[in-house]
């Protein structure tokens, strides 16, 4: 097996600074899928604070992109709340009042849960969308064919999760999945489902979004440490993909590994 491609670490001097860098690295990574007559740009999605960042920088960043590209995206999310759309813990939601009105993205671009199934039946059925969707874009190990997103953006928490992968879960070791369904989440709501690991580490790029104080020694036992079980974020690994971290000067105060600082001062 290759091992796992290096990471960049960029570290901005403000949340604003980031926002705005991750709308341009978004925007060009979909103008390099795009190069190639009929392709699409597959983009995953995460919840909390992104959803205002995303909101405030990317349909200006993408505008002169025009409808017609933005026509070939294809919107999934990372993990979603089992709750409805209309429901404040909703990311699919979160993202249909603040993001997507702002852009020329119609609901058949865009992948989500159906929220009136259980759990599991919830995750089966996301799987098999994502499947069709992505059906281009497949890769087969042994066993289940597996997705290929060109980039997912992922959050971290201060207990080191990412998606709904909470540190010590054992959907930790699930293979065979590629989105799986929680009802015990740490973190409320309980119910959700997720992608898994073997999904995220089958994309083409990867980046993290951290911000703020709160995540510093967090960031630094996922970035620096080497533990023995490490946290969830710390497993996200691709195996041919880029791995790209970008962090404020807050988040980032705690860390001695090499890393650019960028400011657009």
């Amino acid at each position: 097996m290759a091992a796992p491609a290096p990471r960049l670490i960029s570290v901005f001097s403000s949340p604003q600074e980031l926002g705005a860098s991750l709308a341009q690295l978004v925007v060009q990574q979909a103008a390099c899928c795009l190069a190639d007559a009929g392709a699409r740009f597959t983009l995953g999605l995460s919840g909390g604070s992104l959803v205002s960042m995303l909101a405030r920088e990317l349909p200006a960043a993408a505008a002169p992109a025009g409808p017609a590209s933005l026509a070939r995206w294809t919107l999934g999310f990372c993990d979603e709340r089992l709750v409805p759309f209309e429901h404040a813990e909703s990311t699919y939601g979160l993202y249909r009042t603040h993001l997507l009105s702002k852009l020329p993205i119609f609901d058949s671009q865009v992948i989500t849960i159906n929220p009136a199934l259980p759990v599991e039946e919830a995750a089966e059925d996301y799987a098999k969308k994502l499947r069709q969707l992505l059906q281009g874009d497949l890769i087969h190990p042994v066993g289940d064919s597996i997705p290929v997103f060109d980039l997912l953006i992922l959050g971290v928490g201060p207990d080191g999760h990412t998606c709904s992968l909470f540190p010590d879960h054992p959907l930790l070791q699930e293979r065979e999945k590629i989105v799986a369904p929680i009802s015990d989440s740490p973190k409320p709501p309980p119910q959700r489902v997720t992608l898994t690991l073997p999904v995220l580490n089958a994309a083409r790029t990867v980046i993290f979004v951290a911000t703020g104080e709160g995540k510093a020694a967090i960031l630094k036992r996922i970035l620096e440490d080497k533990e023995e079980n490490p946290l969830p974020a710390a497993l996200v690994q691709p195996s041919t993909g880029k791995l790209c971290w970008f962090l404020d000067e807050a988040a980032a105060r705690l860390l001695t590994v090499p890393f650019e600082k960028h400011s657009t001062l």
